[in-house]
């Protein structure tokens, strides 16, 4: 099956699973996040604000810290990588915030009295950018090194920052799923144009070292 339709094909799927989200019933998105956001002040939402904060901080700084060692050391493909995930950030960014104020869905301690809001949160609830950012990086991440050790800790990190949205009372379930989705399938979706591109570079390198015989 050709790469360009299996692109189509995923990118189609994942238009109907986010319309499918958005219409989640409302009953069940805010029973689930009932039993994560407590009315108390607990000691884990101290960790789980912290997880939270971290997000924007690895999120630039990781690319940027490759990047830099790649100038550094003179590796094509660490910089590159670097630049690769910049530009899959970007782009979840813009996609995100696009769809934020297209559906401009309520954050829910708005909606919600017994909702409480334990962090920042200003921009609409739909879907979760904390979340979409740090699957995003994760996601750069694994398909450039992929291996367990950075695959592992990369999507633990992303998946606490989806889970302390919800236990701080700013997402709801289906927000923290859609952003998830956005910010790996921006990633993927940057990931799979690098590697076009190389292959074209190579191609066209190659046949210009035969025309030159």
């Amino acid at each position: 099956m050709d790469n360009g339709f299996k692109i189509k094909t995923s990118v189609f799927a994942s238009l109907l699973l986010f319309i499918s989200i958005n219409s989640f019933p409302q009953n069940l998105d805010i029973r689930i996040l009932r039993s994560f956001n407590s009315a108390e002040s607990l000691p884990s939402d101290r960790f789980f604000r912290f997880i939270s904060n971290s997000n924007a901080y690895l999120v630039a700084g990781v690319p940027i810290a490759i990047g830099s060692i790649g100038l550094a050391k003179h590796d094509n493909q660490m910089f590159r990588n670097a630049c690769v995930t910049l530009t899959a950030v970007a782009l979840n960014s813009c996609g995100t915030l696009a769809l934020k104020y297209s559906v401009n869905r309520d954050r829910p301690f708005k909606t919600y009295p017994d909702i409480i809001k334990k962090s920042a949160a200003g921009s609409p609830s739909f879907p979760s950018g904390h979340t979409s950012s740090a699957f995003t990086l994760a996601t750069s991440l694994s398909l450039n090194y992929p291996k367990w050790y950075i695959i592992a800790p990369s999507y633990l990190w992303a998946g606490t920052v989806g889970f302390s949205r919800m236990d701080l009372g700013v997402h709801y379930p289906s927000d923290v799923l859609a952003g998830a989705l956005i910010g790996s399938g921006c990633a993927w979706l940057s990931h799979y144009v690098n590697k076009r591109l190389i292959i074209k570079s190579n191609f066209a390198a190659s046949r210009g070292k035969q025309e030159s015989f």
